[in-house]
């Protein structure tokens, strides 16, 4: 995709949007077509590494062993350590809870099966749970920092379902340089791109568009 035809695109979705008293976000979407979803081979399910942070920051909660408390409580906006688990088991409106304040979860490994039966039914259907493919599920020993820095610039890209075909993520906030909204785009719709079975062929249309702006058409 032309730098300089997103860039005129990003212009023009903040020409288009009233301003407003908090920072809009830019979201992409990638309208999908010619792609059985039902074939798990043809569904799109993975992570990308922007660029650039979206601009709002991203919450992570740790689910950890004694061995990564204190790595976990320097790092990450929530630690939760496996003594706690069973408060959180008796009670799901506290998961919930934690679901909704937080962008990712991290778990320690060796207790991975244990997170997996206190907070799965929670995270799980809201497509939370710790993701190894996302870098989430880490040894006793891990350091957290680079990978809490990390997961404020990934994104996890999802079509799986057959009723909509649609990849729809943020990019961005209205207060970073234009630049850099610019790059994390280009970079999310290669990577798009290039895990669709016939690239080009499977992109119906694309859009940019401020929270509460109109969506401008994007050229491929």
């Amino acid at each position: 995709m032309n730098r300089k035809h997103i860039l005129e695109v990003i212009k023009q979705a903040k020409a288009e949007s009233k301003p407003r008293n908090f920072k809009q976000t830019y979201d992409l979407i990638i309208n999908l077509k010619n792609l059985d979803l039902k074939n798990p081979a043809q569904q799109l399910d993975f992570f990308v590494t922007l660029p650039h942070p979206k601009g709002k920051l991203q919450k992570v909660c740790a689910l950890v062993g004694p061995e990564l408390a204190d790595e976990a409580r320097k790092y990450c906006t929530t630690t939760i350590i496996q003594d706690e688990f069973d408060a959180y088991q008796k009670d799901k409106k506290k998961i919930k809870k934690l679901a909704e304040e937080h962008d990712w979860f991290i778990a320690q490994a060796n207790i991975m099966a244990k997170v997996a039966q206190v907070f799965g039914s929670v995270l799980g259907p809201r497509g939370k749970m710790p993701n190894p493919k996302a870098g989430c599920v880490v040894p006793p020993k891990a350091s957290l920092g680079p990978l809490v820095e990390k997961l404020q610039k990934t994104v996890h890209v999802k079509a799986k379902d057959k009723n909509s075909p649609v990849v729809h993520l943020s990019v961005g906030r209205e207060d970073m340089p234009d630049e850099e909204v610019a790059e994390n785009i280009a970079t999310l719709y290669d990577q798009v791109l290039h895990h669709l079975p016939g690239e080009h062929n499977n992109i119906k249309s694309v859009f940019l568009k401020l929270t509460m702006g109109k969506p401008v058409k994007m050229e491929q």
